[in-house]
């Protein structure tokens, strides 16, 4: 196995690894010690030049890393259970859904940084996205850690969040780009839930604040000083010099620590061009605010 830095803050590149095989213990610790080291791998050409791992071996794959966590938009629409989800514009029939689509307008919520599933009480632990088809030009993805920008931050603003629990609402993410974007069975089902503001790594001891679009406030503090503080910390964490930019190869392998990382696609003509990468994501291991780390019933 090689490992290689993608960016000097995160992420890492990795090689000699055959995803579409089972993996040996020694692999499997190789790369768990990366994934909380580096937050984001890539591995291109995992099956061989062009061409993705199919979803079982997907699966297969991501279920080293834990549990798998049903894939929410089908799961509070309809309660069916799946546990690849899809990103595009491409159906399961093969058909291709345009811009104008609801579809296609809650999809581009995505473009916004998140964390993905931070709106559940069990937040996911890591995704990984496979590409099957990529558009000729735009369509890339944008990884920034929110670990590396926690050390940025002056030590009275640490102090000020290290305590603090967030309010994260898919809803309000969500209709931020049309009201269609969400499904009745969401809006009845997908409630807030409460955060810890500042997460630490159990393997590296390291902090980072989690935020993102799913983030509507903060515990104890009035919304005309909460959302300049949630704006801050995103800028601090997405400031361009951060920002890890991928442009997507067919075959494609990418799988990212949600604990710490901050994503969002880029965008694409969805009229003109196919586009479609299938993704898995491993359920945490419990309630962010069961935890260990800073003490949430002490004041700042």
């Amino acid at each position: 196995m090689n490992i290689v830095p993608l960016h000097e803050e995160f992420g890492a590149q990795v090689s000699g690894v055959e995803l579409s095989k089972p993996l040996d213990a020694a692999t499997h610790a190789q790369l768990e010690q990366a994934i909380n080291r580096y937050s984001v791998l890539l591995f291109r050409d995992a099956r061989g030049p062009s061409q993705p791992i199919d979803s079982d071996q997907q699966i297969r794959f991501s279920q080293y890393f834990g549990t798998l966590e049903e894939e929410h938009v089908t799961y509070y629409s309809t309660g069916s259970i799946s546990y690849v989800g899809r990103i595009g514009n491409i159906l399961p029939d093969g058909t291709q859904f345009k811009a104008d689509t609801r579809k296609a307008r809650s999809q581009s919520a995505n473009n916004m940084w998140h964390s993905d599933s931070s709106f559940r009480e069990i937040p996911s632990l890591y995704s990984l996205l496979v590409a099957h088809e990529v558009p000729d030009e735009a369509g890339e993805t944008e990884f920034v850690s929110a670990r590396s920008a926690y050390q940025r931050l002056h030590a009275n603003v640490q102090k000020n969040i290290n305590h603090k629990v967030g309010i994260h609402d898919y809803i309000y993410s969500r209709t931020k780009v049309g009201e269609d974007a969400v499904s009745d069975g969401q809006r009845t089902y997908m409630r807030p839930v409460r955060q810890r503001l500042v997460r630490t790594n159990p393997v590296t001891g390291e902090h980072n604040f989690f935020v993102g679009s799913h983030v509507r406030s903060i515990e104890g503090m009035d919304d005309q000083s909460a959302q300049p503080l949630i704006r801050d910390l995103i800028d601090e964490a997405t400031r361009k010099t951060s920002i890890y930019r991928h442009d997507w190869q067919q075959g494609d392998v990418v799988m990212w620590d949600n604990r710490c990382v901050l994503h969002r696609g880029c965008g694409y003509d969805a009229d003109r061009y196919r586009r479609l990468l299938l993704q898995t994501r491993l359920r945490g291991n419990g309630p962010s605010l069961a935890e260990p780390g800073f003490d949430l019933t002490a004041a700042p």
